[in-house]
């Protein structure tokens, strides 16, 4: 965990090498204004508890009254640390079946409201960043439209695709992989790989189990509403914070804006999509190559607008998931505590 806090710094420089390339004070920034960047938290933080609001919803509706509303919706959002640190924006997941787990509940099954809350979430996000890159081919930016295009489509299709065969296979270890864990882990390796595909197994069993049911479907319905909801409070910080500054934007632009800044963010290449994501929203609206550093130079608008938005959806955000992952999620949980929550 502590490699991951020594990562934040280092999310900076792309922030640097932005404010240097094309000349922006902090003096630019705090023209931005209080209200407008205080209002992109609100939303932004308004975004996470939606989040948090889904996942609690989809953990009752399969273990009944399990812990309290407000500290699974906590744990939730404190999950959300470990995305802003890895690149594309994965590893929540782990956080909320590793909670689940500590509190009673069998890893198969804790593993399945995993998946249910991940696959919402990654198609919600899908959905509205496709739509971002089918604007940005109609509009002429191929290049963006690629990378936006191809970004989501992959990583929407390949959660989605998993999600439902999973109901029609049991899914294994690849027969290479499992025999070299074995060999580099002989008697160890052996075990893991046992012990992971009897696991693999289980959730398998669970989705053929439930995901055909009425239940499940209905679950599944709101908790995608819930993830697109809260993608759509993401997508207006841009057009709250840019409100502040000579550019403006409507809130439909933003949404689009952002989400096809996400889809290039989730390109592995830095944590967080650090610098992906600043360069990618002014390459959407301004139609140029994400990858080019002087694409933006010539006068256009919103790289101040970028940086505070970037602040306000990223950096503050990170220190408060950070706070809620170690008070709840990594906290030490009583044996009373357990007992009485296990499922």
């Amino acid at each position: 965990m502590n490699w991951r806090i020594a990562a934040v710094p280092a999310t900076l420089i792309p922030i640097f090498i932005i404010a240097l390339q094309f000349d922006i004070s902090p003096e630019d920034i705090l023209a931005i204004g209080l209200l407008p960047f205080a209002a992109a938290v609100v939303v932004m933080m308004l975004k996470l508890i939606l989040q948090g609001i889904k996942f609690t919803y989809i953990t009752r509706q399969y273990l009944g009254k399990f812990d309290s509303f407000w500290k699974l919706t906590g744990v939730r959002v404190g999950s959300e640390f470990i995305k802003f640190t890895t690149p594309m924006f994965v590893g929540a997941e782990f956080v909320v079946i590793y909670y689940l787990h500590r509190k009673g509940v069998k890893p198969s099954k804790s593993t399945w409201i995993a998946i249910m809350d991940i696959v919402t979430e990654v198609l919600a996000a899908g959905i509205l960043s496709i739509m971002a890159g089918v604007l940005a081919l109609a509009s002429g930016a191929y290049v963006v439209a690629t990378v936006v295009l191809g970004t989501s489509i992959t990583v929407t299709a390949l959660w989605v695709v998993l999600f439902f065969l999973s109901s029609k296979r049991t899914f294994q270890i690849p027969q290479g992989l499992a025999a070299l864990a074995s060999k580099l882990g002989k008697e160890k390796g052996a075990k893991y790989v046992e012990q992971t595909n009897s696991w693999m197994a289980e959730v398998c069993m669970m989705s053929r189990k439930n995901l055909r049911t009425a239940e499940s479907k209905r679950v599944f319905t709101v908790a995608l509403l819930f993830s697109i909801a809260s993608w759509i409070c993401y997508g207006i910080t841009f057009m709250i914070i840019s409100a502040g500054t000579e550019y403006v934007i409507g809130a439909f632009d933003s949404i689009m804006a952002v989400m096809g800044a996400n889809a290039i963010g989730n390109l592995p290449i830095t944590v967080g999509g650090s610098g992906l994501a600043e360069f990618g929203i002014v390459a959407y609206i301004h139609n140029l190559n994400p990858f080019d550093f002087d694409a933006s130079a010539g006068g256009l608008a919103a790289w101040d607008a970028v940086i505070g938005w970037r602040i306000a959806t990223y950096y503050i955000p990170i220190v408060v998931t950070w706070l809620l992952l170690v008070k709840l999620a990594l906290s030490r949980i009583s044996k009373t505590e357990t007992s009485s929550s296990g499922a």
